[in-house]
């Protein structure tokens, strides 16, 4: 993994990816769904309602250590693009970040100090985001280099987001039931700890075999500093709106995940299965959609599709407010709607995110793949960061009581609201104003073509 001068490579064509590799590539969202997934479940509860830590405190332990990686990310990213050897530029991080990810999530609940040790939590939850970090920059980076194919970009990234989908239900719904059968209390979070962590081990171990011998495009000449390449990035002007919006709206999705237990604690009164079958009815559904957000985004574009899924997971999660009128099965079907608007917001976000990878490095000659998904990941991992901090404010303004016990404490009739409005409205809010954004967005195909096209035409003459 020696950071070496660029060196020469070969230059592969828009042909379809090999199966093996679309299906390595994918299981490698094991890692970023179960990360991405369970932490923003499960830490706030954890710290708030098992250790014992006031509801604003815990908001700026899970914040902060992944808002460090707005820092490790981008510099993560310029360390894969400098780096070369045998296994590529990316698949040695793949393996060292994903297997020492393993080791300190489990060590996030292991709780060796007992309860009220929220530093401790903060530590290791700081360390697993640096590794993690080391994993997720050279994976998000990674589409751009398989293919020059604009659609087999579409095609590669919604095998991941079937993946991270499948994820996301399997760490999201199984770790609550895994924490009740190990005991509640820490005793649970030390064996749901595990059980993420072996989900971690698979994902690493099927996206480095996977993706062995898979084309890795052109190696070009990378700017030459850090600050140079931020200049570039900033410069590209779909990507910024891109960036910018998915942030926002990464927020938002974070603060209805990390209400998750809270929202089937005080608001369905359902503390043991109402965590898992808000799961299951969030992304069951979005697997059924996959194909229908694949048509859809082939006939008006990716950017419109991906305003249509960012609107109806706002009406849809707007419209949860009245959960505690209506009976739960409406409840669980407007959860099935958010999670098929989910689903179209990750497809084309991230099928976005390589074509103004492709349409950077047609302007420039330089490649830099790492330090755009380097700061797509630092701001998305902000953004996630950024939501549970929020909703957890919200329950400390509302008045929401901590415990030590292993479960939730009786709330009032206020602290229920706070609940309420951080797992809905506010969310919603977020996501629908973020579209405002994208109606500068206007990389199409036609324009991306063209873009290549010119650059491929100065390089010949």
């Amino acid at each position: 993994m020696d950071a070496q001068p660029p060196q020469p490579a070969i230059t592969h064509s828009g042909t379809p990816l090999p199966r093996r590799v679309h299906a390595g590539y994918a299981l490698g969202s094991l890692v970023t769904g179960a990360f991405g997934t369970v932490p923003g479940l499960l830490l706030a509860p954890y710290l708030t309602d098992t250790l014992g830590v006031a509801a604003w405190l815990a908001g700026v332990l899970v914040w902060a250590p992944k808002a460090w990686d707005v820092l490790v990310n981008p510099v993560a990213g310029r360390i894969s693009d400098r780096t070369r050897g045998r296994w590529g530029a990316r698949r040695p991080y793949l393996l060292v970040g994903g297997l020492v990810l393993a080791v300190l999530f489990a060590a996030i609940f292991a709780a060796p100090f007992g309860s009220g040790r929220g530093g401790y939590v903060a530590l290791a939850f700081l360390l697993a985001a640096t590794a993690y970090a080391f994993f997720q920059v050279p994976y998000v980076a990674m589409p751009a280099e398989l293919t020059d194919s604009y659609s087999e970009r579409t095609r590669l990234l919604t095998w991941r987001v079937a993946v991270l989908a499948v994820a996301i239900l399997v760490s999201g719904a199984i770790a609550p039931l895994v924490v009740n059968m190990g005991g509640d209390g820490i005793p649970g979070y030390r064996w749901m700890g595990l059980f993420v962590a072996a989900l971690i081990v698979v994902g690493t171990i099927a996206v480095f075999v996977g993706t062995s011998g898979a084309p890795t495009g052109t190696v070009r000449e990378s700017e030459p500093s850090l600050r140079a390449q931020l200049a570039v990035a900033s410069r590209n002007r779909p990507f910024r709106l891109l960036l910018i919006c998915f942030v926002i709206q990464a927020a938002g999705i974070a603060m209805i995940l990390a209400g998750v237990q809270y929202f089937a604690d005080h608001v369905l009164y359902s503390p043991d299965t109402g965590p898992t079958v808000l799961f299951a009815c969030f992304v069951g559904p979005a697997l059924l959609v996959m194909p229908i957000w694949t048509r859809v985004g082939a006939r008006v574009g990716k950017a419109r599709a991906f305003v249509r899924a960012s609107l109806l997971f706002a009406a849809g999660a707007i419209l949860l407010v009245l959960a505690p009128v209506l009976p739960a099965v409406a409840v669980y079907v407007i959860v099935g709607v958010l999670g098929m608007a989910y689903a179209g917001q990750q497809v084309f976000g991230l099928a976005m995110l390589p074509d103004c990878i492709a349409y950077d490095t047609a302007r420039t000659g330089k490649r830099q793949a790492g330090v755009f998904t380097g700061l797509w990941t630092a701001g998305e991992t902000f953004g996630l960061a950024l939501g549970p901090g929020i909703y957890l404010l919200v329950l400390q303004i509302f008045g929401y009581v901590s415990s030590t016990s292993g479960n939730a404490a009786p709330q009032d009739s206020t602290a229920r609201l706070g609940v309420l409005l951080g797992f809905t409205v506010l969310p919603g809010v977020l996501v629908g104003l973020a579209v405002l954004l994208m109606r500068g967005y206007d990389l199409t195909e036609a324009k991306l073509r063209a873009t290549v096209g010119a650059s491929v035409g100065a390089t010949v003459n």
